[in-house]
């Protein structure tokens, strides 16, 4: 009898671990806005608005994960994965745009001195 509680007291004990809500994991989140902000999205409107929205998304998972609503988490949490990224290539375009205007301004003043 006693080596039957103790298995019925492992079965109970590995259940509920196995039932225990695995940590949310915000890592490709937090690093994507990082990145966005790091190439200054905060600076090119489109790209702040999406950047906000990653920030403001993560904060909502976060709160979903505190009260075990754990696939509604997830989707916020995906959410604002993309909603960084979206930030981070909307400031590399405004970026390259930039690069891009300033490399016709020079060939134009390049020609305009070869005349």
């Amino acid at each position: 009898m006693r080596h039957f509680i103790k298995i019925l007291v492992m079965a109970i004990i590995a259940i509920t671990a196995g039932c225990a809500s695995a940590p949310l994991k915000t890592e490709a989140s937090t690093s994507g806005i990082r990145a966005a902000e790091e190439v200054g999205a905060a600076d090119v409107p489109n790209a702040s608005l999406h950047l906000q929205l990653a920030k403001e998304e993560l904060a909502h998972a976060r709160e979903l994960a505190e009260k075990d609503e754990k696939a509604m988490a997830d989707s916020m949490l995906l959410r604002s994965q993309a909603d960084a990224e979206l930030a981070l290539l909307l400031s590399r375009e405004d970026a390259e745009k930039t690069e891009a205007e300033a490399a016709v301004k020079r060939v134009r003043q390049f020609r305009e001195s070869n005349q």
